[in-house]
């Protein structure tokens, strides 16, 4: 019997499994479509096997809750085409409801995936998907989170799920609010809940970033201080060239940079980072760096941002939550996007598709 393209792409729409896997399959049972699902799903354990040291990078994020505890989880696949696909959806729903309803809580790193595939069964059961559906899939972590309020938001089709936990009166309002919190946390995504959230080391490593980025890009300190540091690098490290253009151009200090040669500019930084001493002791680069650190805080610290709905643009989230109940706290932030840390493989799908046509 003659395999139609139709005939394969039902069977792909109902397994969510490869093309040719799917050819393959249909030519083994002579067009029976039933008969070649249960050829996808006996594929097995080998199959998967194969698959193992491939690269999944796609998928989606899925949220199971209960009560006041809920739970979030990735599970990725090869490809965004599997990542539609209605039994692969199903089943990562299904790992959703299994971690929250197990005893264990992985995290953001993905710890205890392990545990949770021996507890739950989950772990022939992402074989068997594997199997059927022609792709490496990994449950990559899942996280809970409990508190007086739980919200939850899936972003999109499932790229991004957030999580986010209270204290405070379980009423509409309240929760409302959350779920404005929860769409800010997928869009903007804060990597604390607040600046006290923050170790010392970390502070004080992105007070570091802000001084040597600053040193970097001499052009951007305060004006007292480049004016030393072009003195210095114009009376010895400049050639003629770059003098005479400085010249030219101070009166324009802020396009001086569209002038100058590469190396004078790359000499300037050097000056600077050799006085990056005497430039630290400076109380106008304190307030600069100052300024930008506390900048950086306002994107990382979830309190410190701009509520995007704020009517007049200045708004912070911890204020409005203010003036929604002064005594609703956020106890934990969740946020998974997917992929987000996986090195994805570059492909060219099309030249893929054709050469497994031509095969």
């Amino acid at each position: 019997m003659a395999i139609t393209a139709a005939m394969v792409k039902e069977l792909r729409e109902k397994t969510g499994a490869g093309m040719m896997d799917c050819k393959k399959a249909l030519t083994e049972v002579a067009g029976d479509l039933e008969a070649a699902i249960e050829v996808l799903k006996k594929s097995g354990a080998a199959k998967a096997e194969k698959k193992a040291s491939r690269i999944a990078a796609e998928g989606i994020a899925r949220v199971a809750t209960s009560g006041n505890e809920a739970c979030v989880v990735e599970v990725n696949s090869e490809t965004d085409f599997v990542a539609k696909n209605e039994i692969f959806q199903e089943f990562v729903q299904d790992v959703a409801e299994k971690a929250l309803a197990s005893s264990l809580n992985g995290g953001s790193n993905g710890e205890d995936v392990e545990e949770l595939l021996a507890q739950t069964g989950l772990k022939d059961e992402l074989v068997e998907k594997t199997a059927t559906i022609g792709e490496k899939l990994s449950i990559r972590r899942f996280e809970k989170a409990s508190g007086d309020i739980v919200v939850s938001y899936i972003h999109g089709a499932g790229r991004i799920g957030v999580l986010i936990a209270a204290s405070g009166d379980n009423n509409d309002a309240n929760k409302e609010a959350l779920n404005n919190i929860a769409m800010q946390v997928a869009a903007m995504n804060p990597q604390y809940i607040s600046q006290s959230d923050i170790s010392a080391d970390e502070k004080s490593k992105l007070e570091d970033i802000v001084k040597e980025s600053a040193l970097n890009d001499p052009f951007s300190l305060p004006k007292p201080i480049l004016m030393e540091l072009i003195e210095e690098a114009k009376e010895n490290h400049w050639s003629d060239d770059d003098k005479q253009i400085y010249e030219e151009k101070k009166s324009k200090m802020n396009f001086l940079p569209n002038f100058l040669s590469e190396d004078a500019k790359k000499s300037l930084a050097e000056v600077a980072l050799n006085a990056k001493e005497k430039i630290y002791d400076n109380k106008i680069f304190s307030g600069l760096v100052n300024g930008r650190v506390n900048k950086q805080y306002k994107e990382i610290s979830l309190m410190d941002q701009v509520y995007v709905k704020a009517e007049d643009g200045k708004q912070t989230v911890a204020k409005y939550l203010e003036s929604v109940d002064k005594n609703l706290k956020i106890t934990k932030m969740v946020r998974f996007e997917v992929g987000e840390g996986i090195e994805k493989k570059e492909e060219d799908f099309a030249a893929e598709v054709a050469a497994q046509m031509n095969s």
